[in-house]
């Protein structure tokens, strides 16, 4: 898909990719925080249960909800991590010797053990520690929150080995949808995290398709050069971004850098100016990006990138329409329309942004050239 894409709604969106994934293994999407990627992915699972059964299993910010603390707070000593039973995640878990699966990939990052008692859903944590000559094992400990995430997500790979491997409780899943698993992974443990899943998925024995989402940059870097690497025909990457005015998702296709922040904030003012719904907020966001672009040559002060005017050589006037407009405390969840007169200046501004410099017109707006006496 070489054009951007619009869709009124998530749901659309959704579909969309379930169609895509027709013809690709793979679809990889790069998307700031806030822009609806859980949604997405809910949305995409929700089409799935329209039919006779279900057919995604996914992981998410709802998966990792599936597991909840018993920090034993009469005793403070039987520390253990509750599974919800109730949930069909786990449904016929308790045959399958899930501590056998799941170890293999938690000793690539963790240094703790675990066991599963099925007959209250719980899980107990243990770690080997040197004292003196001998070892000691430490029991019913609380893994730290990084340790806890990087655990859940190793049991949700073991349950995707299984699906892999077409065992019989899981031959239900046709996809498998990933939301930010490394959320709260540092940057070495993104690189690795990457690297295995991307090993991992690329098992050729299998027909299942994947979506993996994400807001990480480094993360999204390790996944497309490893998955580009596979089979490049077989691999959709998209920047998906959205419009807070009208609603609309957007895909445009990327290589392994995604879109910068300034790129899609072009696009978003763009569209605002071209709509004629433009907010007070919106002053902020051209302030941030002046400034950015001032920075990124050197300058100090952001009014160097506005253009000067024969009446206004040094900028002094749009510069201070621009300090006044962007020092509201504006809320983009109760907007307010600007003033006939600031929608003028702020489309002037915008559009002499957009000409002053030479962004790459392929991923900005272009707008038209003032014609010359």
């Amino acid at each position: 898909m070489g054009a951007n894409v619009t869709f009124a709604n998530l749901e659309a969106l959704a579909a969309h990719l379930r169609t895509e994934l027709q013809k690709k293994k793979f679809v990889l999407l790069y998307a700031y925080n806030g822009t609806g990627k859980t949604r997405l992915s809910m949305a995409f699972k929700d089409i799935g249960k329209k039919s006779a059964s279900r057919d995604t299993l996914y992981f998410n910010a709802f998966t990792e909800d599936l597991f909840t603390w018993d920090n034993d707070l009469e005793g403070d000593s039987a520390r253990v991590l509750k599974m919800n039973a109730a949930s069909r995640f786990f449904a016929g878990l308790e045959s399958l010797e899930m501590e056998n699966r799941i170890r293999p990939f938690l000793h690539r990052y963790a240094d703790f053990d675990f066991s599963i008692d099925y007959s209250d859903w719980s899980i107990r944590f243990s770690r080997n520690v040197q004292v003196g000559d001998s070892t000691q094992t430490i029991d019913n400990i609380k893994v730290s929150r990084g340790e806890e995430n990087l655990f859940i997500w190793c049991f949700f790979l073991a349950i995707v080995q299984l699906a892999m491997d077409g065992d019989e409780a899981y031959r239900w899943v046709k996809y498998i949808y990933i939301d930010d698993p490394i959320s709260s992974l540092d940057e070495h443990n993104a690189i690795t995290v990457g690297n295995h899943l991307a090993q991992f998925m690329r098992r050729k024995d299998h027909a299942i398709k994947t979506v993996i989402s994400s807001h990480h940059t480094l993360f999204f870097n390790v996944l497309w050069n490893e998955l580009w690497g596979i089979d490049r025909n077989k691999f959709s990457p998209h920047f998906l971004s959205c419009t807070r005015n009208a609603g609309e998702y957007q895909l445009a296709h990327t290589g392994d850098t995604p879109f910068f922040h300034h790129l899609a904030l072009l696009q978003e003012l763009w569209q605002a100016k071209e709509s004629g719904q433009i907010y007070t907020h919106h002053f902020n966001a051209l302030r941030s990006l002046l400034e950015k672009a001032s920075i990124f040559h050197g300058y100090k002060k952001f009014t160097v990138c506005i253009k000067q005017q024969d009446d206004d050589t040094d900028g002094t006037l749009y510069g201070r329409i621009v300090n006044i407009l962007s020092h509201g405390n504006y809320s983009f969840y109760d907007p307010v329309e600007m003033l006939p007169e600031n929608k003028v200046h702020f489309e002037k501004l915008l559009t002499d942004f957009l000409n002053f410099f030479p962004f790459n017109s392929e991923l900005t707006p272009k707008p038209e050239q003032e014609s010359t006496p």
